[in-house]
């Protein structure tokens, strides 16, 4: 009787024994895993951090250089499609609309066509010729004509100013280094009115539109034909750059073939030289 109680009071303290051990064991291992799993969490949040901290700098590091101010020999040399940044004056604006503006604009060592510029209407009243501005956009070229696109800018506030004297290249229209001089403002010296032929075959001064499908008071850009030195090239009076209330609009429909005209304007291309007149003066 003695050794069944005593067997079964040890058996039961066996038991009880073998609970603790197991609960204890069981707390143990719950205390690591959280202490673990907290471990884990402050590295994953020191390594985020530091992954953040790194890729902000990267992405300054890549803003700052996007953003470096370029000079025009810097600019000219840019591959096209890739993003530039040019300090530069405003010589002359298109129509603003629908937030965008196109600018020409120069320096003292070359010339930039900023076509649809995003720009605010408050802001395009202030865009005056002389005035200077930080452009970033994207070099490109259309048919010839290299130009900045999808470009954004602001004014300087440095209070300089340029406007550029026109240029004479009356003796480079026919050299290959007329190209160094795209989109400046330039001028060209006794040049002979040729006939310009329509769509029709009709002969006439000047075509509106290019292929004389327009008419006066539809504000369509004027082309004429000018010669000199036995060669012929077609020049352009933008509307949105002179429209047909301007002197320049106005002279231009009043030629006749084999008036000698001197002109002003932005060596503007198109297949070729295709200038945008703002200035025309009839000299014999």
């Amino acid at each position: 009787m003695k050794k069944k109680l005593a067997l079964a009071l040890a058996l039961s303290m066996s038991l009880t024994l073998a609970a603790c051990g197991s609960s204890s064991s069981e707390s143990s291992s719950t205390e690591e895993a959280e202490e673990t799993v907290e471990e884990s969490a402050e590295e994953t949040e020191e390594t985020t951090e530091a992954e953040t901290e790194d890729a902000g700098e990267e992405q300054s590091a890549d803003d700052a250089e996007a953003v470096a101010v370029m000079t025009y020999e810097e600019y000219a040399a840019a591959e096209l499609d890739t993003q530039v940044c040019v300090e530069t004056y405003v010589q002359a604006t298109q129509s603003w609309w629908d937030d965008t503006i196109t600018v020409y604009s120069q320096d003292e060592d070359g010339a930039y066509f900023l076509y649809n510029m995003a720009c605010s209407e408050e802001d395009a009243a202030l865009l005056v010729p002389g005035t200077k501005i930080i452009v970033t956009g994207y070099k490109s070229e259309w048919s010839g004509e290299v130009e900045i696109i999808d470009a954004t800018f602001e004014f300087a506030d440095d209070g300089d100013s340029y406007i550029a004297e026109a240029l004479d290249v009356t003796e480079l229209l026919a050299d290959e280094s007329l190209s160094d001089y795209q989109n400046q403002f330039v001028s060209f010296t006794g040049m002979t009115v040729e006939a310009s032929t329509d769509a029709d075959g009709n002969e006439a001064a000047f075509l509106y539109n290019w292929d004389g499908s327009g008419e006066a008071g539809s504000n369509c850009d004027l082309y004429f034909n000018v010669s000199v030195n036995g060669e012929t090239y077609n020049f352009t009076v933008e509307s949105y750059l002179c429209g047909e209330d301007t002197e320049v609009y106005q002279t231009v429909t009043q030629l006749e073939v084999g008036d000698v005209i001197d002109l002003e304007g932005f060596l503007y291309w198109y297949e070729g030289v295709n200038p945008h007149i703002t200035s025309v003066t009839v000299v014999g």
